[in-house]
């Protein structure tokens, strides 16, 4: 799956008792994030809330200066 920039994302989706664990990893930088939430929300916006949070930890990186 393509994030906003187009930059390529990989997505896991399982279940976890009554919630959904959705992994996203950036393969060119490396980062994996996770996010929970409920099954209600639906699948989309699991996802995209998945392949938003790696650019907001590059953001994060960038503005401490951190690599």
């Amino acid at each position: 799956m393509k994030d906003a920039s187009g930059r390529e994302v990989l997505i896991e989706i399982f279940q976890v008792g009554s919630s959904v664990k959705v992994s996203a990893v950036d393969p060119e930088t490396g980062i994996e994030v996770s996010i929970v939430g409920s099954p209600s929300a639906g699948e989309e916006i699991l996802k995209r809330t998945a392949i938003n949070k790696p650019n907001y930890m590059l953001r994060k990186r960038r503005e401490s200066g951190s690599s």
